[in-house]
């Protein structure tokens, strides 16, 4: 909750600070100039209500939207040795994780991935498929939850959130301007919004949007490289590659559902240049790389 109310605060202050440049520059003036009224500290706080209403909602349901829609069966009581052995080492890393221990569940999908979600460090959920269980060995598998449990340790999912939340503020706040000058001073507008504004505001939100996704995916990348030193740190720098290295073997995984939760899998096809951008994972090659020379 502290992370929570301290990114608001300083996004919060960001918002403010652009809204004080943007005056001391005239840009407000230039507006009404060109017959453009608008009020940018209305629109920015209208623009961060729309734009963080919908992540922190998303982040307060994950848990319970990736219960239902992966099919997630929780471990509440153990009832075989796999059972017991998984639950013990999630119980265990969390406990040198330094968070509370997280709901512990079963998938089935015959691709090996695992995922981590929930809005709080102590009260998360971490899940591990089948098809890993079956196509990895106990060592390879313990990493897996080491990185899936760092990400719960190092608030990722909350952070990703929150990102995501700034990002999409922007690209309502710079939409409705542009929106707004096409309207008034393309077409002259005078009263109300023309279809100028709405065609424009939609366009430019749609463009806005790939740049904010390269945003979110960048910071994306970056948690995997910091998960996977995590996991190596609460198994080892060999079961972390080990794993790394198993997900090679069988496949590159497609990426379960984007903003909802952390997965261990990568984005599915791998690319150069501007496909790379929109990547939510590392390619495999560079997360061993990254971990053998203890990055």
């Amino acid at each position: 909750m502290k992370r929570i109310l301290l990114f608001l605060a300083t996004n919060v202050a960001v918002l403010l600070v652009i809204s004080l440049v943007f005056k001391l520059l005239g840009f407000e003036g230039l507006l009404q100039a060109n017959g453009v009224d608008l009020n940018l500290g209305a629109v920015l706080v209208w623009a961060g209500l729309i734009g963080f209403s919908g992540s922190i909602i998303s982040l307060l349901m994950s848990k319970g939207m990736a219960k239902r829609s992966m099919g997630v069966q929780i471990i509440t009581q153990p009832s075989t040795p796999f059972e017991q052995w998984l639950f013990g080492v999630v119980e265990r890393q969390s406990q040198a994780a330094g968070i509370g221990m997280p709901e512990v569940g079963i998938f089935d999908s015959p691709d090996p991935n695992a995922f981590a979600t929930g809005w709080n460090r102590n009260a998360a959920l971490v899940a591990v498929s089948t098809g890993l269980l079956q196509q990895m060995n106990r060592d390879e598998v313990e990493a897996v939850v080491g990185h899936e449990i760092s990400h719960v340790a190092n608030g990722d999912m909350v952070t990703l959130t929150l990102i995501q939340g700034v990002v999409n503020t922007f690209v309502v706040f710079l939409s409705t301007i542009i929106g707004h000058l096409v309207d008034r001073v393309i077409f002259k507008n005078e009263e109300g919004h023309g279809i100028a504004y709405f065609v424009s505001s939609m366009v430019a939100q749609l463009l806005l949007s790939v740049l904010a996704t390269m945003i979110v995916m960048a910071f994306s990348r970056h948690r995997e490289f910091r998960a996977d030193a995590g996991g190596a740190n609460l198994t080892s720098r060999r079961q972390m590659a080990s794993a790394l290295r198993a997900l090679q073997r069988v496949h590159e995984p497609q990426d379960l559902p984007a903003g909802e939760f952390a997965a261990f899998g990568i984005s599915g096809g791998m690319g150069d240049g501007l496909k790379k951008l929109f990547m939510s994972h590392p390619p495999l090659e560079e997360r061993i790389a990254a971990l053998e020379a203890g990055r």
